[in-house]
């Protein structure tokens, strides 16, 4: 079988078609073409076509998992839920179900997207204290419960948690500076606060010292 046409995508310039006699067979990104290879006028088995629509699936499932990658920082896990999710089959806007792409597919681009840098847990999880401590108050024990539902380890964690110059003190402060005028009655203020993580005992403190 010979590839007869590569033409660029109208939607996608990063992205060529490939035609194999005479019919569209699967696509590729701009890189994967030059990396591969292919030129018009080569000829290929159907088995090396097949490893080749696979290529063509790598390229497509990483380019969308790398856009999710950049969006925020993403735990391992995150992004693991993410390329599982692709794995499953979808119904296409007419109404049929298309198939997920296979499981060595998803495994390999986050295999690269760890190689490149994109997924780090250690870095997710300085990126989730910093931002959590900055748009609102958290306690070290809120916080922790949130990276392990990420999936990140206890030991990164405890180890960021001890580098962080926050404490729950002047966390407790934001929180009850946001929060007071919603729960004028405080022992519904306080129960709040403990349901953030906060204990009994720097609850009392706090509000004792906002009376002062």
């Amino acid at each position: 079988m010979k590839i007869t046409a590569i033409g660029i995508q109208a939607r996608d310039k990063n992205r060529v078609n490939v035609s194999v006699d005479g019919k569209y067979r699967f696509s590729l990104d701009v890189f994967q073409l030059s990396d591969i290879g292919i030129r018009v006028g080569n000829e290929y088995t159907d088995d090396e076509l097949i490893a080749l629509e696979q290529e063509s699936q790598f390229g497509k499932v990483y380019a969308r998992a790398l856009e999710y990658s950049l969006m925020r920082p993403h735990s391992a896990k995150e992004v693991r839920d993410y390329l599982y999710r692709k794995t499953r089959p979808t119904r296409t806007k007419s109404g049929e179900m298309r198939e997920g792409v296979s499981p060595e597919v998803t495994t390999r681009v986050f295999d690269r997207l760890v190689e490149k840098k994109y997924v780090n847990d250690l870095n997710f999880a300085r990126y989730w204290v910093e931002n959590r401590s900055l748009t609102k108050g958290a306690s070290k024990r809120k916080l922790t419960a949130e990276l392990r539902t990420k999936g990140v380890e206890q030991s990164i964690i405890e180890t960021l948690l001890a580098e962080s110059e926050r404490t729950d003190e002047d966390e407790l402060q934001k929180v009850i500076l946001k929060k007071r005028s919603k729960y004028p009655d405080e022992q519904k203020l306080m129960a709040y606060l403990a349901r953030q993580g906060f204990s009994y005992d720097d609850i009392k403190e706090a509000l004792s010292k906002t009376e002062d």
